[in-house]
């Protein structure tokens, strides 16, 4: 699974395929539907690791999808369970609103959550909000605490969930193991530094709109747009950097702990 394109297009099936067995899928084709997995193919320069629980149906049109021997079979009829992880700029926005298009699991950000629990003035929302006033980072406990209530509504059990950048840390992702919370599917999408820097540095704001354009890859469509845009303030070479540092140091003590999920070539 990598970061799709917006110039790129998928040819999807009329039905929703079955899902491939533990894979990576590797390449640097134009992105387009695996048949038989949950995953598009990379776009340019960029590599993404699929791994799903199920026996293997079909190879990819462009990339080869190399099962693991001996994988155990999905519980039939549960629900799809999936993380994603991917850094700033690696095209995990899109690649999670194509999951939820296709497969209909319930999304699930912590960023989405926080808002929501500290908006509702909820115990964990009471909780978050005392660190985030203070200034401080939420601790593991409070987020853990807030992502298991939500795994545990109606709608998640019913159309099973899609968990967005989370388990971010060694003890979060501890945490919800002994809960025997785990995926059926762990995503992880890599894309080199250079193209992630490019994407964030030449990302531009309009104020008007919201809409986000950048400088060579999806330019404004007129001069008075173009006098409008502006830059955010983190996305700057060095602080481009350093969220890369902070990623790649939560994304190392992280997986581990899925790493029987995980088929490396």
């Amino acid at each position: 699974m990598a970061a799709s394109s917006p110039a790129a297009t998928a040819t999807r099936p009329t039905t929703t395929p079955p899902l491939a067995g533990p894979a990576i899928h590797r390449g640097l084709g134009a992105a387009r539907l695996l048949p038989g997995s949950l995953s598009r193919c990379s776009p340019p320069a960029s590599t993404a690791q699929t791994v799903s629980s199920a026996a293997p149906k079909t190879r990819g049109l462009l990339l080869p999808c190399r099962a693991a021997e001996g994988a155990a079979p999905a519980r039939a009829g549960a629900p799809l369970k999936v993380m994603i992880s991917g850094a700033p700029a690696s095209g995990k926005g899109t690649q999670c609103r194509m999951i939820v298009e296709k497969y209909g699991l319930v999304h699930i950000s912590t960023g989405d959550l926080l808002r929501a629990e500290v908006s509702s003035g909820t115990d964990i929302g009471k909780k978050a909000k005392e660190y985030m006033d203070s200034g401080m980072l939420v601790p593991d406990q409070v987020v853990t605490d807030m992502v298991v209530s939500r795994l545990s509504q109606p709608d998640v059990r019913e159309r099973g969930w899609l968990l967005d950048g989370y388990p971010r840390s060694y003890a979060q992702a501890q945490s919800l193991d002994s809960m025997k919370i785990r995926p059926d599917i762990f995503v992880l999408l890599e894309v080199p530094d250079d193209n992630l820097i490019d994407r964030c540095v030449g990302r531009r704001l309009d104020p008007v709109t919201g809409k986000i354009y950048h400088v060579k890859n999806f330019p404004p469509e007129n001069e008075e747009i173009s006098a409008r845009l502006i830059t955010r303030s983190d996305d700057t070479f060095e602080k481009v950097k350093s969220r890369l540092e902070t990623y790649k140091q939560n994304s190392e003590a992280v997986i581990p702990t899925y790493s029987d999920l995980l088929n490396q070539d």
